[in-house]
């Protein structure tokens, strides 16, 4: 594979790929309604729906384009595919084969849209599937999830599938099988605990206005306020009112007969029949069915039963009074409202007819039952606020570090009198830099992220993208701060793992004394510039494309070392591990004269507030020792530090407080030694 054809992403037909999720389909709809969805038939047979991530949740990945995908899924809600269609990623583009992306994207065949998709991680949180990421693009696929899942519910939803979301969960709750008190029917009727579905024929002949039954059976205007149906219902297995309405005897045996988490209905009515007269045995009452939490479920012969008499004092005559069983599979809550539906229906001729229907609401009074506290799900984090969370370790300890360099800085002066601690506390923190902030968390910055944040800034900015990455956007902001208060040196100097990782080989090189090169100072100097010009080249790349300017900035070894790993193709490795060996024998030769982000941040320089490294009038003439130590050849001849070159790594610093080594410090101590040498006694006379 080419070089090149890492960082092309052609967009994709989706018809093909409809084909392959759907090899028995006939026919594809047009993309129609809202949301967008292909539906797939087979013949008459609805199989499935199909339709595009970006038409329905088109959300920034780390690119700021959005992963545009094919889902499918069956009638039941369940995936059947999930294809990548187009992607700007260049995390992907620039060494993640793209056969992985599609590999993350297979995870989702054979899971539910009701279903809680997480990914990574391997807590066992109840009712969440967890779906393996992909090692270096996190972010990509944390968007992808986030733009699959939403956009599956919302097309499920619209479908019907399933149904919204409960914003409040009501735990199954317990009627109280002690609590009883004689009552008469004024009574059941008046606080509630019988309800009651009345309906005239006026009422009825409304609800089938301009429908094909408005004039069948409808009433003269004699008959509107006659009464079409009567019916009074309520739970008979909450003891005062099953025990008042049947009776001792009969509820008992009620009780009986009913099994663990089934519960009794009582109907009472006159007029229209609840029952219907076309019921058989076998057959299910079609005239009522409950409502309860977005659920119907209706009556059978086996859940039936008469009842022949009431007991309640001040009780009516019905014509019909039953009893119906609401059976375990049915998950029937007590403590939650439910509703009696009747329905009403019409002929039009020997088969054909037409229904509507009329509900009633149904409330458990609270002395009746157990109602434990509701559940208010926590809302729903984004996207953002979920990728902090899983990084919230990471997050705490780099903020401790870079508190730790703040505070070291502020009281330089203190720790640079300590040449011992202060050489081990710096190679220390470099260590850290690569392996933690480096290889551990993929904190390293990049002239991408300088050309992503302008192109942002110059069209519809999101602070979205850039938190989309905790470590990126904390180590930008460090670097923002350290800029404005001490020009770039901080971050190439302390926060840089590229950087850190060439120091350390050096440091190491010279511990086993690798000879060491260093360039004239007039080529040196002039060297300076190609960085510069790298990066006014890659910038006016990105004005026309930012994928070119991504494509070219491989210039920067950074995703091949820290990223990927070295796990990429070999012109990237040989470039990364030829810039490592030239660093052994020339310290940071990619940092000083070929890095743009380093040129990038050195033009902060202007606006930089400090400058807390110390000179004295004979540095530079006639005293050369530092400028002749500096490792990077940020001091002029003349004694001036280059702060657009420096890295801050303290070591003049060092030098400035040393007595044994800094040649002015040297020479005062001397003309101390001579004048103590030369000073003569004071003598007391008595």
């Amino acid at each position: 594979m080419s070089a090149n054809a890492l960082f092309v992403s052609p967009p994709k037909d989706p018809i093909p790929l409809i084909h392959e999720i759907f090899p028995d389909l006939t026919h594809i709809s047009e993309k129609t309604g809202d949301p967008l969805v292909w539906t797939i038939y087979q013949d008459s047979e609805i199989i499935g729906y199909a339709f595009e991530t970006n038409d329905i949740a088109k959300i920034p990945a780390y690119s700021g384009e959005p992963v545009n995908m094919l889902v499918a899924i069956n009638p039941q809600g369940v995936y059947l595919g999930a294809k990548v269609l187009e992607h700007h990623e260049p995390i992907i583009l620039a060494g993640i084969p793209e056969s992985k992306l599609h590999a993350f994207a297979e995870q989702y065949d054979g899971l539910s849209v009701s279903d809680r998709l997480k990914v990574g991680g391997n807590n066992q949180q109840e009712n969440i599937i967890h779906i393996d990421g992909l090692s270096g693009a996190t972010v990509t696929v944390m968007v992808m999830n986030v733009a699959i899942t939403k956009s599956a519910t919302k097309v499920a939803r619209s479908l019907g599938i399933i149904s919204a979301s409960q914003e409040i969960i009501q735990p199954m709750s317990t009627i109280y099988p002690d609590v009883y008190q004689k009552s008469s029917w004024q009574t059941l009727i008046g606080d509630g605990s019988i309800r009651r579905l009345t309906l005239n024929r006026k009422m009825v002949d409304e609800a089938f206005v301009g429908t094909a039954a408005e004039h069948i059976d409808k009433a003269n205007a004699d008959q509107k306020e006659d009464m079409f149906a009567d019916i009074y219902f309520a739970q008979a297995n909450i003891p005062t009112v099953g025990r008042n309405l049947l009776g001792d005897a009969e509820y008992q045996w009620l009780m009986s007969s009913l099994k663990p988490n089934e519960h009794a209905i009582i109907l009472l009515g006159n007029g229209y029949s609840f029952k219907g007269s076309g019921y058989v045995r076998g057959g299910i009452f079609d005239r009522i069915q409950i409502l309860q939490n977005g659920d119907a479920f209706a009556f059978r012969d086996l859940d039936h039963n008469r009842v022949t008499d009431l007991y309640l004092e001040g009780a009516p005559l019905f014509k019909e009074m039953s009893l119906f069983i609401v059976r375990a599979q049915h998950e029937f809550n007590p403590g939650v409202d439910w509703q009696l539906e009747l329905l009403v229906r019409r002929q039009l001729g020997a088969v054909d007819s037409l229904f509507t229907s009329f509900k009633g609401d149904y409330h458990t009074l609270d002395h009746y039952v157990d109602r434990p506290a509701v559940i208010i799900p926590e809302p729903e984090l984004t996207l953002t606020q979920q990728v902090w969370q899983e990084k919230n370790t990471e997050v705490i300890i780099l903020v401790i570090l870079l508190s730790t360099v703040v505070m070291s800085l502020f009281f330089q002066d203190i720790l640079v009198r300590h040449p011992t601690f202060m050489h081990n506390f710096r190679h220390a923190f470099l260590i850290v830099t690569v392996v933690f902030i480096g290889w551990s968390w993929g904190g390293q910055l990049s002239v991408v992220n300088v050309f992503t944040f302008l192109q942002a800034f110059m069209t519809d900015f999101s602070w979205d993208l850039f938190l989309l990455d905790p470590i990126i956007f904390i180590l930008w902001c460090a670097a923002a701060v350290t800029m404005i208060l001490w020009g770039r040196a901080v971050y190439c100097g302390w926060l840089c793992p590229f950087g850190a990782l060439q120091e350390l080989l050096n440091i190491f090189a010279r511990y086993i004394k690798i000879p060491q090169f260093e360039l004239p100072w007039a080529v040196h100097e002039r060297l300076w510039a190609i960085k510069y010009l790298i990066l006014l080249g890659l910038f006016g790349l990105s004005m026309e494309s930012l994928a070119l300017a991504e494509q070219f900035a491989e210039i920067e070894p950074f995703k091949t070392t820290f990223l990927l790993k070295f796990d990429r193709e070999w012109p990237f490795v040989l470039y990364a591990s030829a810039l490592l060996i030239i660093n052994i024998f020339n310290r940071k030769f990619f940092c000083r004269y070929l890095c743009p982000l380093g040129a990038a941040l050195s033009t902060s320089n202007s606006v930089r507030l400090f400058s807390w490294l110390r000179r004295r009038p004979e540095c530079g003439q006639p005293c050369k020792t530092c400028a002749k130590e500096c490792e990077i050849q940020a001091i002029h001849p003349d004694g001036e530090i280059n702060m657009r070159e420096c890295h801050y790594c303290l070591d003049c610093q060092v030098t400035y407080f040393n007595e044994e080594k800094c040649p002015p410090l040297k020479k005062l101590a001397r003309k101390k030694n001579r004048f103590k040498e030369n000073e003569i006694e004071t003598v007391n006379v008595a």
